[in-house]
């Protein structure tokens, strides 16, 4: 029991640090920037339950499928990192809306954003996927449920983060928000290049 707690807080603290719900909520604050409560919420949700189901599902059956597509890690390294970039530039173009009180609807909002790029790759990234796969022993059941519960619990608190970004907003200021948003941005899309260049450097033995 002691041992399987242990390995619990750690992967909890690995996965915890990769994902980081702290420094994700800038991105959730810049896609919903012009949305109401109620579509916050929703894209809170589906956001953070899509980003669990995929981590689950690789952390449950990332081998097999890995194997089955003919799927390699620098290969997913290196996609992954493209996609991230894309994401990290975008969001350091993008520009403040004109209207200030105007707010987007559940019904008139593109929720395929909670998807891509907010569940995938922000939150659930290649370095998220990797990093809870290699907790994993296929030999011992007991490592899979323990990750797949710890993400659980990260994926939580992500949502609790993303839930609070109303007030996190009030508290610092939307222009405050603005340029974390961008330094996140570009940050992202230095995280990005680099995946990219990792996934070079395993693809070619570098």
């Amino acid at each position: 029991m002691d041992q399987t707690l242990a390995f619990f807080i750690a992967s909890f603290s690995g996965l915890f640090a990769i994902m980081n719900p702290i420094a994700m909520t800038p991105f959730f604050i810049t896609i919903t920037k012009e949305a109401d409560n109620e579509t916050k919420k929703e894209v809170a949700f589906k956001s953070t339950l899509v980003a669990f189901i995929v981590v689950a599902v690789f952390v449950a059956l990332g081998s097999y499928l890995f194997t089955f597509f003919g799927i390699t890690i620098p290969g997913f390294k290196i996609f992954g990192g493209l996609l991230i970039s894309m994401v990290g530039l975008e969001m350091v173009q993008s520009k403040k809306p004109s209207t200030k009180n105007t707010k987007v609807a559940l019904k008139d909002f593109d929720l395929g954003q909670a998807i891509s790029p907010l569940a995938t790759p922000i939150l659930a990234g290649p370095g998220t996927i990797v990093t809870a796969m290699n907790y994993v022993n296929p030999n011992e059941p007991i490592s899979v449920v323990t990750t797949i519960s710890s993400f659980a619990l990260v994926s939580i608190l992500t949502y609790l983060a993303f839930r609070s970004s109303d007030f996190i907003v009030e508290k610092i200021g939307d222009n405050v928000i603005q340029v974390i948003a961008k330094i996140m941005g570009l940050i992202i899309g230095v995280i990005g290049i680099d995946m990219f260049i990792s996934g070079l450097k395993l693809a070619f033995n570098l």
